[in-house]
């Protein structure tokens, strides 16, 4: 495999190296490269600053002021690109690399934890990079670079983007303990469209899954409160400001409010799909290994 940092920085290595030396053929050796190829590189360098940078001194060379100014640049240029080069190559490896997750607030209790706990009981070496936030925002960081991969509801139909259906959660309507439709069974939300609501804000995926629920319903709900975290939500549902459309809890975390009551959503939008995405460009290989995992292992996603 060729160098990285020759590939990348040819012509600042073969500039460091003659500064250090001052010596064309020395340098030369340190590179191992024929003469000839450091004296074209050397004169290509120069033309294109446009300053002399060395002159003939004794059987050797000297740098100019200039050509000692420019090698300094180039040897901290130098060690940067080594550092950036060694970074990624880390961040690559499937023993010691590093994967970039997005995911939504209501797979941060079980779900995600259980998925990184079994991935680096195989790779105790990788570190991982978290972001939670609304589907709209993780989708961004996404498209903007910042994270490989994605676990998100609603599945999102976006050019640029692959996705892998996961599994299907259900959802349910959560209600106070105390209230008169806190029973076992299936509702439906024709039953409570009178009720008030406390929603997650505008911009998350369950806020969208929850109004295309109540307009197939034909309500227009009455907010009480919009929300960034189920937590939160379900604080307020026990506390009697309002019910709320939500994936069913998962057992013991503290999602689990004694206050709370959760009857099955009634209806064909009853459950949310929940995806994995990525770019449609090679993944680093320790991503790629986990996005096998999540593949294989989505179940866990219902922990």
């Amino acid at each position: 495999m060729e160098d990285p940092i020759s590939v990348l920085a040819g012509p600042l290595q073969v500039l460091a190296a003659v500064g250090e030396h001052e010596h064309v053929t020395r340098a030369a050796q340190e590179l191992g490269l024929q003469q000839p190829t450091v004296s074209r590189t050397l004169a290509r360098v120069q033309r294109a600053v446009g300053v002399p940078l060395l002159v003939p001194h004794g059987r050797g060379v000297r740098l100019t002021p200039a050509g000692r100014a420019l090698t300094e640049s180039a040897a901290r240029a130098l060690a940067e690109l080594e550092r950036g080069v060694r970074t990624v190559q880390e961040d690559d490896a499937v023993g010691t690399g590093r994967v970039a997750l997005g995911f939504l607030h209501t797979l941060g209790a079980a779900a995600v934890p259980a998925l990184v706990r079994v991935f680096r009981a195989d790779h105790p070496g990788v570190r991982f990079q978290l972001h939670q936030g609304a589907a709209g925002a993780v989708l961004e960081q996404l498209v903007a670079g910042e994270v490989d991969l994605v676990l998100t509801s609603p599945v999102p139909r976006r050019e640029g983007l692959l996705t892998d259906a996961l599994v299907e959660q259900p959802l349910v309507v959560a209600l106070p303990a105390d209230h008169r439709l806190a029973t076992p069974g299936p509702l439906e939300l024709s039953a409570v469209a009178a009720e008030e609501f406390v929603l997650f804000e505008p911009g998350y995926g369950l806020r969208e899954l929850a109004d295309a629920s109540f307009a197939r319903a034909g309500i227009v709900p009455r907010v009480a409160f919009e929300g960034q975290d189920a937590h939160t939500i379900r604080g307020l549902v026990a506390a009697g400001l309002g019910l709320a459309v939500l994936p069913s809890a998962q057992r013991g975390t503290s999602e689990v409010f004694a206050g709370v009551v959760e009857r099955p959503l009634a209806g064909p939008s009853s459950t949310r799909t929940l995806g994995l995405v990525r770019r449609d460009e090679p993944l680093p290989r320790v991503a790629a290994a986990f996005r096998d995992l999540v593949l294989a292992r989505g179940e866990l996603l219902l922990r």
